[in-house]
């Protein structure tokens, strides 16, 4: 689920009353007995990154073991580098075991990082290196090893702020790039379209700089590279003044939401969707920019939210009719909720709770009708309660985009953490390619490299670049190799 604070409170609110009332009657007698049957959850992930001051590994000592945030995926390194220049990164791009694949927050859920050879944290190529106007846009230069919400500190204490945000921002600037991260509203694509210039480490420890007039085609691929490139050391990012934005949030019925979204998509700076499974409920939230002026905030109750959804599951998972018969008498439908804060402050979210994730990005005009299966799918299986998300993303041009060539309606659907969560690719993947989805590139999937290459009209260009920047293939795991059907 990818809620704010705000939005996360007004759900709790309206379900709280509701659930108390049944759980009396029936948490007691009948609690173990519907609880759909799930594995344990899975023991806390360790963090993706080692400590920035850690010493690099040496030949006598075992480096720490990596695992990312949703804890599926797992590696032993041979080494885990933390460059903290860019001479000692060419040094290592050189000379450190492969194959080298770089690790921020660890929030893919594909295998995109683990390696038997070389993991490199850009914890320390971080930071605000320069801004100002130049040539009639205003820019900011940061090390690619910062992560989104320092990100946004460092730009709000310059009176500047991002365009758009995703709705989690522990990401490095590097990973978000390299996976097109983004949030929602039609009139923005993702994080890598306001790229307007980067630095690459090529695998022979050669610094390139590009842009879309310097090495145009570079920059088409490095825009969303999947590490495959080498790695970024400098983005260089169009950003704005300061700004603040109004959220509004609503529940109706799920039918009213998705007659009614691609009109409040137009109509509003951001909007998106969240449909509660089994409630016949909807969440809408919208942004827009308003004045710099008074916050107006509220305290966040993500994990409530989610809690009240589980026991709903959990009471009544094997009674779908009465489970939905309790919600709609919970839901207040004509509660709203409205904030007002500085943008990153409304935009991305902390997540506590953990979760794998599948997501799909379909043709705009695709959107609702694909999002109406998904629903369907999800809600033949009881044990599902996390709300399937729905952004709108703008088209763009960079190589390997989900985006690539057409505006975009994205739809998430999630599974906690240590229960089972396959079926987000064995049965949400027949409905994604039935409208043409492309995957999210750090979200479970299963599509093959013939898939991938029918999607992608630049793939084969893509693949001639990496070749040329990587021909030994030191950014290449088996997996990676797989992927990109590198054979």
């Amino acid at each position: 689920m990818s809620a704010s604070p705000g939005r996360r409170r007004l759900l709790h609110t309206a379900l709280a009353g509701g659930l108390s009332m049944g759980a009396n009657g029936l948490v007691g007698a009948q609690a173990t007995a519907n609880t759909p049957k799930t594995a344990s959850p899975a023991t806390t992930p360790a963090p993706a990154t080692p400590s920035a001051a850690s010493a690099p590994a040496s030949a006598a000592t075992t480096p720490a073991q990596w695992r990312n945030w949703s804890g599926i995926h797992s590696c032993q390194p041979a080494t885990w580098q933390v460059p903290g220049t860019v001479d000692e990164l060419a040094e290592l791009m050189r000379r450190a075991p492969g194959p080298i694949r770089c690790v921020g927050a660890g929030h893919s859920f594909t295998a995109l990082v683990p390696t038997p050879g070389t993991l490199l944290s850009l914890d320390r190529l971080s930071g605000l290196r320069s801004h100002g106007p130049k040539d009639g846009q205003s820019l900011a230069t940061l090390g690619a090893g910062t992560r989104l919400q320092v990100t946004s500190r460092l730009l709000d204490a310059q009176g500047l702020g991002l365009n758009n945000l995703p709705d989690i921002d522990a990401q490095t600037l590097a990973g978000a790039m390299a996976t097109a991260t983004h949030g929602t509203g039609v009139g923005f694509g993702a994080l890598h379209t306001d790229l307007a210039g980067l630095s690459l480490m090529t695998p022979s420890g050669q610094l390139l700089q590009c842009s879309p007039d310097k090495l145009p085609e570079v920059f088409a691929a490095a825009q969303v590279s999947l590490g495959a490139l080498g790695v970024l050391t400098e983005v260089t990012l169009r950003v704005r003044p300061r700004y603040h934005l109004q959220r509004r949030v609503w529940l109706a019925k799920t039918q009213d939401l998705l007659d009614q979204a691609p009109a409040l998509a137009a109509k509003h700076r951001q909007f998106e969707l969240y449909l509660l499974p089994f409630t016949g409920y909807g969440a809408a939230i919208t942004h827009d920019e308003v004045p710099v002026g008074q916050v107006q905030r509220s305290a966040a109750a993500d994990e409530d939210v989610l809690r009240d959804l589980r026991r709903l599951r959990d009471w009544l998972g094997r009674w779908p009719a009465l489970r939905r018969w309790v919600a709609q008498r919970a839901i207040d439908p004509n509660q709203t909720e409205q904030m007002t804060d500085v943008s990153w402050k409304l935009l991305s979210t902390q997540r506590p709770t953990r979760f794998n994730e599948s997501e799909g990005h379909v043709p705009r005009e695709s959107g609702i009708a694909c999002l109406r299966e998904v629903l369907a799918t999800l809600e033949k299986r009881n044990e599902v309660f996390f709300p399937i998300e729905f952004r709108y993303i703008r088209g763009d041009q960079a190589w390997l985009s989900p985006f690539h060539g057409r505006d975009s309606c994205s739809i998430a659907a999630h599974a906690m953490q240590g229960e089972p969560h396959d079926y987000l690719v064995s049965e949400l993947g027949p409905v994604f390619r039935r409208h043409h989805a492309r995957p999210h590139w750090g979200k479970l999937h299963d599509r093959s490299p013939a898939e991938l290459r029918a999607l992608y009209p630049q793939w084969n260009a893509f693949a001639a670049v990496r070749r040329e920047l990587d021909p030994q293939g030191r950014m290449l795991t088996p997996y990676m190799r797989q992927l990109l059907g590198e054979t």
